[in-house]
């Protein structure tokens, strides 16, 4: 009898279970995203998710601030807490902000959606990704559509994707009522607990400016908007309080057996997924070790087998991050680098770890570097551009791990060389006004390849005169990408950098952006027109401090800036010989001075700072309070 009703109670939880195991395909949305149009007095605009804390990796700001490549202030502000360090609760609701674009899937429709940038780790899916880390705010539809080049079934590990995070802008036609018109639309995940009413309490508004935004067919995980005039103010979940002692032995005996037959019909779920998922990692591992098979097969010859450290430990794992470029670039034997190097001798070096090496009758610049040199690989694979030094192979050292990076070899060294000390010719020649210009061009031309024409957008973060060469002729090209990060406004705790040359918001807050090197670039543009170094020797004066005083206030004052500019600027241009345009300099000045602006939204973008230097000699920029330039102003 007992038996009989062991099975009793397991078959409704098998049922249950089986449920369960389909429900989710059938709530899950298939929508590929929001169409829109762009409109530019409605995209881009600010907007923001309602993101859930979640156990076990979304747990701190930090690393959903990371996630969505934001920093932790710009969470706890709109979220109402206290202090950006403090653990979170699973649960907890966050208020996250999202630019929201309008973006061109094709020439016939668009999609509304914020643009993340997300690196893809071991065993990650596109699924798996939407659902689990970004709380099903897009939906793996979504991410195929905007990601065509790659393979959902065969993601690489530390490949860049993009997640199109559901966001919406409003328009003359979202209302909250007749008369008004919400300052955000926030995107909301409908969860399955939910009714408009419910959501429509959470966020102070009516539950009929929900449905007249969403209209009324919402079903659960469906991303609805929530107009909103202002942000609501959210609180901490509250910690529920323990269950009532007593209730009978009858009753304890019911709770018991119903918590058994829960917890039982659980862990069959997990069964069934851990079967099904074995099985997979079965099929997923062949395909690995047949892919990393044919990798070996194909380096340096077949003599590559297997990568150890001095404790033994495999180094497999840099074999497979680097398999990718073996198509794309030339491998070097190490045999070859060492003799073309004396061994690596100090008469080839150049400076730092990089090397002066001839490989058949051919001038290479030579990188050792001894940490993992992928992130540098990937970065360097999708860019291509006059005036980025070009990567021309690597080498895998097999006893140390440590990887070789071979460039084109620029022949004139690098610009802080010939700012600041005699250069290699010894001949203690300055560079004329020309030339410095042409440089700041040239160097203004890469930053903005990489931060306008890759995607994900990349962004240098050394960028300083010591890694600006110059080739024969003394153009230059922007090198050492060894720090360089793919993914814009992203947070990171580690610090790193040239002092000097270090953004104020990346200093204080490890906000990664675009605008971090257009201040680097300012700080370049001064070292140009005064040539001066960057920092004093203690690193406790700044160039770009000391400018900013020198010409704070004279904004309008063309005449004293002029003057000031005069008698600040490097005296070799005086005593060139060469006609010195000072409308010219001064408006390199202005420029600068506007990257140097602390509030990296008020700094030019690259594409304005081209277009203002190339037309440095006819046409002159006037700087506003706000360090943007406005319409240019002829020359007198």
């Amino acid at each position: 009898m007992m038996k009989e009703t062991h099975i009793l109670l397991l078959f409704p939880l098998i049922l249950f279970s089986i449920h369960l195991l389909h429900a989710p395909s059938l709530a899950q949305p298939s929508t590929t995203g929001f169409t829109c149009k762009a409109n530019r007095t409605v995209y881009p605009c600010q907007s923001y998710a309602f993101y859930r804390a979640s156990s076990p990796n979304f747990l701190d700001l930090a690393s959903i601030a990371d996630l969505f490549e934001v920093s932790r202030l710009m969470i706890s502000e709109p979220s109402n807490i206290s202090s950006p360090a403090s653990p979170l609760v699973s649960g907890q609701p966050l208020l996250v902000p999202l630019t929201c674009s309008c973006n061109a899937v094709n020439s016939t429709y668009s999609i509304s959606y914020a643009n993340i940038s997300y690196t893809i780790k071991a065993g990650d899916t596109f699924y798996g990704v939407s659902t689990q880390s970004f709380g099903n705010l897009t939906t793996y539809q979504s991410v195929m559509v905007v990601n065509p080049t790659l393979v959902p079934t065969n993601l690489s590990i530390g490949v860049t994707a993009l997640f199109p995070i559901f966001c919406k802008c409003p328009d003359s036609n979202t209302t909250l009522s007749v008369r008004s018109r919400p300052n955000y639309l926030v995107s909301y995940v409908f969860q399955s607990s939910d009714n408009v009413s419910s959501v429509a309490a959470l966020f102070g508004v009516s539950s009929e400016s929900i449905i007249a935004v969403n209209g009324n067919n919402t079903k659960p995980l469906d991303t609805i908007f929530i107009p909103v005039s202002k942000l609501p103010n959210l609180t901490q979940p509250e910690t529920s309080p323990a269950a009532a002692a007593g209730g009978g032995g009858r009753r304890e005996r019911t709770g018991l057996i119903v918590g058994l037959s829960v917890g039982l019909g659980v862990l069959g779920i997990f069964l069934i997924a851990a079967v099904f998922l074995w099985a997979c990692l079965l099929c997923y591992g062949y395909g690995i070790s047949r892919r990393e098979g044919s990798e070996k097969e194909g380096f340096e010859g077949g003599q590559v087998e297997k990568w150890r450290n001095e404790k033994g430990e495999v180094k497999a794992s840099l074999m497979a991050d680097v398999s990718d470029c073996l198509d794309k670039y030339r491998v070097f034997k190490m045999e070859e680098l060492r003799e073309a190097t004396e061994g690596f001798s100090s008469r080839c070096l150049i400076q730092g770890s990089v090397y002066r090496g001839l490989v058949d009758g051919e001038v290479f610049a030579i990188k050792k570097m001894n940490w993992n040199a992928t992130q540098e690989l990937r970065i360097l694979q999708k860019v291509n551009h006059g005036n980025l030094v070009k990567l021309e192979g690597f080498c895998i050292d097999q006893e140390d791990a440590s990887c070789y990076l071979v460039y084109e070899f620029v022949e004139n060294g690098s610009l802080h060389s010939w700012l600041h000390h005699e250069t290699s010719n010894g001949k203690g020649e300055r560079l004329s006004w020309k030339t410095r210009l042409r440089i700041a061009v040239d160097v203004a031309n890469g930053l903005q390849y990489i931060h306008e024409h890759t995607r994900p957008r990349v962004v240098h973060k050394d960028v300083k005169s010591s890694n600006i060469l110059l080739d024969s002729t003394m153009r230059a090209k922007i090198a050492n990408f060894g720090l360089a990060k793919s993914g814009c406004n992203a947070i990171t705790m580690h610090i790193v950098g040239t002092p000097g040359y270090i953004a104020p918001e990346y200093l204080t807050d490890g906000m990664v952006s675009t605008r971090m090197d257009v201040f680097s670039f300012g700080v370049v543009l001064l070292e140009l027109v005064s040539g001066k170094e960057a920092a004093d020797d203690d690193g406790k004066v700044m160039l770009w401090a000391a400018a900013a005083e020198r010409f704070e206030g004279l904004t309008g004052d063309e005449e004293m800036k002029a003057k000031r500019v005069r008698e600040w600027m490097d005296p070799a241009l005086a005593a060139g010989g060469d006609t010195v345009s000072m409308e010219g300099i001064v408006n390199v000045v202005n420029i600068a001075l506007a990257c140097l602006n602390k509030d990296p939204a008020k700094r030019p973008s690259m594409m304005d700072i081209v277009y203002a230097l190339s037309k440095s000699d006819d046409v002159l920029f006037d700087v506003s309070e706000d360090g943007i330039p406005t319409q240019p102003l002829l020359a007198r």
